[in-house]
C-alpha cells in the first residue's frame, strides 16, 4: 500500500458500526508499506495469523518484536523504526523517545546508531496518526452507545457533548460522526428550550460548517419548533429544507404539518400537506390528530373519512377529539364503529384511555362495565396499570364506589404504584368517605409508598369533606415537614376549607393571610366569604369582601354574598346598601338553572 494511500485512509472520518471491517493491524501496515524487510515481513505475517488483528495485544507484539530482533545479529534502521510503530500504534508508548528507549532496553547489546540518512518522522507521525484516529473512532462510537443509552438523562447528554467540544479544541482528532450530533440534537430537541437544539446546529451540522445536517437533523430541529410554538423559526426550518433538497422529503414534510398544526398555522399546514408528493399513513395522522387537539373536530373528521388507510391511531386520535371537544356521544359511537370493523384494526389501551373522559361524561355505569369487560377479555389491566387506574376513577364518577373499591384491590401488589393508590383515595374523598380514605393513606405508608403533592391534596380535600379537621391538619404538616412539599394554592385551598366548613373562621383567616403573594387568589377569600355567609360572620366577612374587591370587583355572587350576610343578622340597610353599589358597578346576577 502506498504510503499516500495510507495517509487517506488515516485521514479517513467514516462513522464506524459494529457491522464495517476491522482496522488493518499495525503490522498489516508494516508490510504494507514496506517497512520492513522480507524475513521481517514473513515473522510479522505469522504474528498475524496466530491471532486476528483484534486479538493481539500490545504487550505480545513488544515481546514478539524483541524476540525477533535478538535473533539476527545485524540492526538495520528499518527494524527499529517497524519497533518504534508497533509501540506507538498499540499504545504502549506516547513519544518516540520512550520507543527508543523500550527498543534499547529490549536490545541491550546493539549500539548501532541510527545513519544520518535515515527519515523517521514520517513512520512516527503516521504511528500516532492510526493510534489517535483508531482511540476516536472507538471512542465515537462508545459515546453513541452511551447517548443511546441515556436519551432521556439530560446532564449525561450534555456532559457527552462537553466532552466531544473539549476534546476537539484540546487535540487535532477526526471529527465526530454526524449521526453523534443528530442524536444530541434530538435530545435538546424534546426539551423545553429550543436553543440548545438550534445553537447545536449552528455550530455543528449548519452546512457552512464541516457536516451538512441529514433528514433527521431538520425532523428534530422542526420537531423543537413545535414543541416550543415557534412558528417563525419553523418558517426559516421550512425554507431551509427547500435550499438543501428535503422539500420532497416525507419524514422532513410531515414534521412541518405537525408543527404548522400545533401553532394554530392552518392555511401552512393544508399548504405542505398538498404539496406531498407520496403521503404515507403517518403524514395522514399527523394531521387528522393535530387538528382533533386543536378542536378543529369538523374539519378533522373530513380528512379522518377520506384516509385510504386508517390504523389504530387514527381512530384513537378521532375519539379523543371527540372527547376533547365535549362530544361524548360521538366519541362512544366512533368507538362502536371501530369495534365492529373487519380488520386488523383494534382497539389499544391507548384507545381504551382516550374513550373513558366520555363515559364519565355520559355517567353511564353500564358503559363502564362494557369497557371493563372488554379491557379483561383482551388483557389490556396486565398490560398497563395506567388502564386500570383510569378505571377506578370512571368507576367513581359514575357513582360505584364499590366496583371502583374492588378494581383497586384486584391490582397485584406488584403493579400497584402511588396513582392507583392517589386513585382510591380521591374516589373516598369524592363521596365523603374521610375515614376510609384516612386508612388507605395509612395503609399505603405502612407498605413504604411515599406520598407526593397529589396524594396530599386528595387527602386533605377528603378531610374538608369529612370534617376530619385535626387529622387535615397533621396531614398539612407532615406534607411540609415530613414529605418536603411546598404547597400550592389548591392545598391551601382545601386547608381554608376544611376550617372554614368547621366553622373556625379566624383560623381560616389566618392561613389564607399567610399565604405567599405569588400565590395569593380569590378564590381562597370567596371560600372563606362563603364560610361567613354560612355562619353569620358579619365582621370577617367585610374584611374578606374588601380584601375580594382590591383583586375584582364584577364578579356578582360577591355581592349577593355579602348581602345575605347583612340580611342575616338583621341589617337590611347595609344589605341593600350591596345591592345598590352592584347596581352602579353594572354588576348583573346570573339567573340559576336546573337540570332536572
Amino acid at each position: 500500500m502506498p504510503l499516500a494511500e495510507l495517509k487517506e485512509d488515516v485521514a479517513d472520518n467514516r462513522d464506524i458500526s459494529p457491522s464495517e471491517p476491522k482496522e488493518a493491524h499495525p503490522l498489516q501496515i508494516c508490510i504494507g508499506t514496506g517497512w520492513l524487510p522480507p524475513f521481517t515481513s514473513d515473522f510479522a505475517a505469522s504474528s498475524i495469523s496466530a491471532g486476528s488483528a483484534a486479538s493481539i495485544s500490545a504487550s505480545s507484539i513488544s515481546a514478539g518484536s524483541a524476540a525477533f530482533l535478538r535473533q539476527n545479529s545485524r540492526f538495520s534502521d528499518s527494524r527499529r523504526t517497524m519497533y518504534m510503530f508497533l509501540e506507538i500504534s498499540f499504545g504502549r508508548f506516547t513519544s518516540e523517545s520512550l520507543a527508543w528507549e523500550k527498543c534499547r532496553q529490549a536490545l541491550p547489546n546493539t549500539n548501532i546508531p541510527l545513519s544520518a540518512s535515515t527519515n523517521l518522522a514520517e513512520p512516527i507521525s503516521l504511528a500516532k496518526s492510526i493510534r489517535i484516529t483508531k482511540l476516536m473512532r472507538k471512542d465515537h462510537y462508545n459515546l453513541l452507545s452511551l447517548l443511546h443509552k441515556h436519551h432521556c438523562n439530560r446532564r449525561s447528554i450534555q456532559q457527552i457533548h462537553a466532552h466531544l467540544v473539549t476534546t476537539a479544541a484540546i487535540i487535532q482528532t477526526p471529527p465526530p460522526p454526524v449521526s453523534i450530533w443528530t442524536t444530541i440534537l434530538h435530545h435538546y430537541s424534546l426539551g423545553n428550550s429550543p436553543d440548545e437544539a438550534f445553537l447545536l446546529y449552528k455550530h455543528h451540522l449548519h452546512p457552512t460548517t464541516l457536516f451538512y445536517g441529514d433528514s433527521f437533523t431538520y425532523a428534530f430541529l422542526i420537531k423543537s419548533c413545535a414543541n416550543s410554538h415557534l412558528p417563525m423559526s419553523g418558517s426559516q426550518l421550512h425554507s431551509l429544507t427547500f435550499k438543501f433538497g428535503f422539500e420532497s422529503h416525507v419524514y422532513v414534510q410531515t414534521a412541518l404539518v405537525n408543527m404548522y398544526v400545533v401553532c394554530g398555522h392552518l392555511l401552512e399546514c393544508r399548504k405542505v400537506f398538498d404539496e406531498i408528493p407520496e403521503r404515507n399513513l403517518v403524514t395522514w395522522n399527523v394531521l387528522v390528530t393535530g387538528l382533533a387537539k386543536l378542536g378543529e373536530i369538523v374539519l378533522a373528521r373530513s380528512f379522518f373519512d377520506m384516509m385510504p388507510i386508517k390504523n389504530v391511531v387514527s381512530w384513537s386520535g378521532m375519539i379523543d377529539g371527540y372527547t376533547r371537544a365535549n362530544q361524548p356521544k360521538e366519541a362512544i359511537s366512533l368507538f362502536r364503529h371501530m369495534l365492529a370493523l373487519n380488520d386488523n384494526t383494534k382497539p389499544t389501551e391507548i384507545t381504551i384511555l382516550a374513550v373513558y373522559p366520555a363515559i364519565w361524561n355520559l355517567g353511564s355505569l353500564e358503559l363502564c362495565q362494557s369497557i371493563h369487560a372488554y379491557g379483561e377479555k383482551n388483557g389490556f389491566y396486565m398490560i398497563d396499570i395506567r388502564v386500570t387506574n383510569a378505571l377506578i376513577d370512571v368507576y367513581s364518577r359514575c357513582g360505584s364506589v364499590e366496583s371502583a373499591l374492588r378494581v383497586f384491590e384486584g391490582i397485584t401488589s406488584e403493579m400497584r404504584n402511588l396513582v392507583s393508590w392517589t386513585s382510591i383515595i380521591s374516589v373516598f374523598a369524592m363521596h365523603g368517605m374521610a375515614r376510609e380514605a384516612v386508612d388507605s393513606f395509612k395503609r399505603m405508608e405502612e407498605i413504604g409508598m411515599k406520598p407526593n403533592r397529589v396524594t396530599y391534596l386528595s387527602i386533605l380535600s377528603a378531610c374538608s369533606h369529612g370534617g376530619l379537621v385535626e387529622e387535615g391538619l397533621v396531614f398539612f404538616k407532615k406534607m411540609v415537614d415530613e414529605s418536603g412539599i411546598v404547597p400550592d394554592i389548591k392545598h391551601y385551598g382545601c386547608l381554608v376549607d376544611m376550617l372554614a366548613r368547621a366553622g373556625r373562621i379566624e383560623e381560616a383567616e389566618k392561613v389564607a393571610l399567610k399565604v405567599p403573594k405569588d400565590l395569593d387568589n380569590d378564590v381562597i377569600w370567596r371560600v372563606l366569604l362563603g364560610a361567613c355567609s354560612s355562619y353569620n360572620n358579619v365582621e370577617t366577612g367585610k374584611r374578606v369582601t374588601r380584601r375580594i374587591f382590591e383583586k375584582e370587583k364584577g364578579y356578582s355572587s360577591d355581592y349577593v354574598l355579602m348581602s345575605n350576610i347583612f340580611s342575616s343578622v338583621g341589617d337590611y340597610v347595609d344589605s341593600e346598601k350591596v345591592r345598590r353599589k352592584m347596581d352602579q358597578m353594572g354588576v348583573s346576577k346570573l339567573p340559576g338553572r336546573s337540570s332536572i
